[in-house]
């Protein structure tokens, strides 16, 4: 197993556990529940965009900009359904 494939692993088991804490927030029925499962959700996307910001970094995780004529038209489509 190469160092992408750990990595790949590791935005996937943060991204994982991201959904989890999601749903446990939305799901809680005190508010100190809540706001663990919102602290852990917090330090998961944080956990989760350092890991996505070191696979861009070398160049393990492209992505590409969208351009402003796809922005217009995705805004448009959804612009009445509010």
């Amino acid at each position: 197993m190469n160092d992408q494939m750990i990595m790949e692993n590791i935005l996937l088991t943060t991204k994982g556990a991201c959904d989890l804490y999601m749903h446990g927030t939305i799901e809680s029925a005190t508010k100190n529940v809540k706001q663990t499962f919102d602290d852990s959700l917090s330090d998961s996307l944080c956990m989760q965009g350092d890991v996505y910001q070191k696979m861009a970094a070398k160049g393990w995780y492209p992505s590409q900009q969208a351009d402003q004529q796809q922005i217009t038209q995705v805004r448009q489509k959804y612009a009445g359904q509010v």
